[in-house]
């Protein structure tokens, strides 16, 4: 995977690439974002479509099932890609996945009170609501990964990895 992105990158003019290198953990969470709100999507129609008739659960189950394929692939993809993390013992990994799922519970659960507040108490339109959250979240998202769970050493400081 690295190696097509420096080939597609390296096809680009000099400014492009510049731009590129001094923004790249920021391209790389664009990409992979936009690659894991695919795979939250198509993992939550995978469900519907298998759950034959429309049972009340459904819904809640959809939404889990995407949410953990989602958080999955956006935490190797971000750990290995976004902010190049490696982890030395398996005891640096699971604090890593843990803080990583932690982080990501967080923000669900900010979106669920961003949906409760704007849409259910102030009767802001939906669709508006779920653009601006998932914005919000997006920012929200890469803030506590860069700040909290995938934070480089330095000083001989611990970090997470």
């Amino acid at each position: 995977m690295e190696k097509l992105i420096k080939a597609v990158v390296s096809i680009l003019p000099k400014k492009l690439q510049d731009i590129y290198y001094k923004y790249e953990e920021k391209w790389m969470y664009l990409l992979f974002g936009g690659l894991t709100t695919v795979i939250s999507i198509i993992t939550k129609l995978v469900l519907f479509y298998l759950i034959p008739g429309e049972p009340k659960w459904e819904s809640t189950a959809g939404v889990v099932f995407s949410w953990i394929c989602a958080v999955t692939f956006a935490f190797f993809t971000n750990k290995k890609y976004v902010f190049k993390n490696e982890t030395k013992t398996k005891e640096e990994f699971w604090k890593v996945f843990v803080s990583f799922y932690g982080a990501r519970l967080a923000t669900l659960a900010m979106e669920e009170a961003i949906f409760l507040i704007c849409c259910d108490w102030l009767g802001i339109n939906k669709s508006v609501i779920t653009f601006v959250s998932q914005v919000l979240i997006f920012v929200a998202n890469y803030v506590l990964s860069k700040v909290f769970v995938f934070r480089k050493k330095n000083d001989g400081e611990k970090a997470n990895g």
